[in-house]
C-alpha cells in the first residue's frame, strides 16, 4: 500500500452536531466576524477556534492571532471533551448528497511532503493568496489539529474509488455520523479501523495521482505540519461552479470601467442581461448604472478567463493591486458584498480544462474553481 495516503493516527469524531455556527471555509473575514458576533455563537464554538482573532472577545482586547491562540487551544480541548469521541488509526468512508450533486470518498491523512516534491502524487491546482496561507498555517500549527478537510480528486480512474467506497458503506450499516448542513446537504460517514477493509479503501484512494479540488490554501498551510486531512473522492456527481470577481472601494461607475477597458483594446458593450456567461471568452459585469458585456481576447485552452480578468481588466486597465483590498472572489449564487462597485461574472471552468492545466504542469488562477459538494468541517478532527 502506498504510504502517502494514510489512516488518521489520532482523531476525534463528532457525537452529534458540530458546536457553533456553520460557516463555509470560503467565507470572507467580515462574514466570520459577523457569525461569531451573532447571538447563537456564544460559548465554545469550532468556528471561534478556527478564527481565534476574530471573536468578539479577541477584537475587544485587540489581540492578534498569536495572542489569541492559547484561548483557542483551551476551547478546542473543551470542545473535544464535550462533543467528540477520541479514536485512533481509522479512515472514514464519507457520503455527501444534496442539491449540487453526490460524492462518496475516503476521509484520511495525506503526507503533505509529497505535495511539494517534484514527482508528487498530489498536486496543487490553483495559485493561492499568501496572506491567507500564512494565517491558516499559524492556526494549524498553533492548534496541532486539523478541523476541516481538503477535497482531493483522482486525475484518472475514479470509478474504482467510488465503487469501493459505495460497497464499503453499504456493508457497514448505519453511519456513525449523519447530519444535514445549513444548505440541506446530508453528510454521512462510517468509522473503519485497521484491517482488510481499511487497506482496501486506502489502496483505492491512492491508485491515481490526486488533484486539489478544494482547499489549496489548507494544503499550502499544511506544509509546516507534515500531514493533510483530506476527503479523496471522484464524485460520482462532483460539480464545478463559477467563481466571479468583485471590485470594491474603487468608486468606478460602469462608464468609467468601460472607458478603461476599451483603452486596453477590449470590446465592451452595454447589456440588459445579468446572467453569467455559460462558456469561456467573455464576462458579464454587474455595475452602476448599466451592466456591461466584455469580450475577452482570444486565448488558448490553458489560458483561464480569471487570469485575464485579474491581470488585464484589473491590474493593467485599472491599476488595481490584485493582493489589495479592492478585489474579492465571489462564488456563483452568493450575494455581492455591500458597496460593491462591480461584479465581474465568469463562466465555470470545466474539469477537462483543470486536467489539461495539470497535465501541462501549470496551475489554475487562484479561486477559479468551486467544486461541490464539499465535506463539512468539524465532523472529524485530526491530530497533525
Amino acid at each position: 500500500m502506498d504510504t502517502w495516503v494514510r489512516p488518521i493516527r489520532r482523531g476525534w469524531v463528532v457525537r452529534d452536531e458540530v458546536p457553533g455556527p456553520d460557516v463555509d471555509e470560503f467565507a470572507e473575514p467580515d462574514a466570520v466576524v459577523a457569525a461569531l458576533a451573532a447571538p447563537g455563537a456564544a460559548g465554545d464554538t469550532l468556528l471561534a477556534v478556527q478564527h481565534p482573532a476574530r471573536t468578539p472577545a479577541a477584537l475587544a482586547r485587540g489581540l492578534d492571532l498569536q495572542a489569541a491562540l492559547p484561548s483557542a487551544r483551551a476551547a478546542l480541548a473543551r470542545i473535544r471533551s464535550r462533543h467528540y469521541r477520541s479514536m485512533a488509526g481509522f479512515v472514514a468512508p464519507y457520503r455527501i448528497e444534496g442539491m449540487d450533486g453526490t460524492a462518496v470518498g475516503v476521509l484520511c491523512l495525506v503526507d503533505v511532503r509529497e505535495l511539494t516534491a517534484g514527482g508528487s502524487h498530489v498536486r496543487h491546482t490553483e495559485d493561492v493568496y499568501p496572506h491567507v496561507v500564512a494565517e491558516r498555517a499559524a492556526v494549524l500549527s498553533g492548534l496541532g489539529c486539523a478541523t476541516s478537510a481538503a477535497l482531493l480528486v483522482p486525475s484518472s480512474g475514479g470509478e474504482a474509488l467510488t465503487e469501493a467506497v459505495s460497497e464499503a458503506s453499504a456493508g457497514l450499516g448505519l453511519p456513525d455520523v449523519s447530519t444535514v448542513d445549513q444548505s440541506g446537504r446530508r453528510h454521512e460517514l462510517w468509522v473503519v479501523p485497521s484491517g482488510t477493509l481499511q487497506e482496501r479503501l486506502l489502496h483505492a484512494a491512492s491508485a491515481a495521482d490526486l488533484l486539489v479540488a478544494d482547499g489549496n490554501h489548507r494544503v499550502a498551510a499544511a506544509g509546516q505540519t507534515g500531514s493533510l486531512l483530506a476527503l479523496v473522492t471522484a464524485g460520482p456527481q462532483l460539480r464545478i461552479g463559477a467563481i466571479h470577481r468583485v471590485l470594491t472601494g474603487t468608486g468606478l461607475s460602469s462608464s468609467a470601467l468601460a472607458h478603461a477597458w476599451r483603452g486596453v483594446g477590449l470590446d465592451v458593450a452595454p447589456t440588459t442581461s445579468s446572467t453569467p456567461p455559460d462558456r469561456p471568452g467573455s464576462a458579464v459585469v454587474l455595475a452602476h448604472p448599466a451592466n456591461l458585456r466584455v469580450t475577452l481576447p482570444p486565448a488558448d485552452e490553458l489560458t483561464i478567463d480569471h487570469a485575464v480578468v485579474e491581470h488585464l481588466l484589473f491590474a493593467r486597465a485599472l491599476g488595481v493591486d490584485l493582493d489589495g483590498p479592492h478585489v474579492h472572489p465571489l462564488p456563483a449564487g452568493r450575494p455581492a458584498p455591500p458597496g460593491a462597485d462591480a461584479v465581474v461574472q465568469l463562466a465555470p471552468v470545466g474539469f477537462e480544462t483543470v486536467l489539461k492545466v495539470h497535465a501541462a504542469g501549470l496551475r489554475m488562477p487562484r479561486k477559479a474553481t468551486y467544486f461541490t459538494p464539499k465535506p463539512r468541517g468539524g465532523l472529524v478532527l485530526a491530530e497533525i
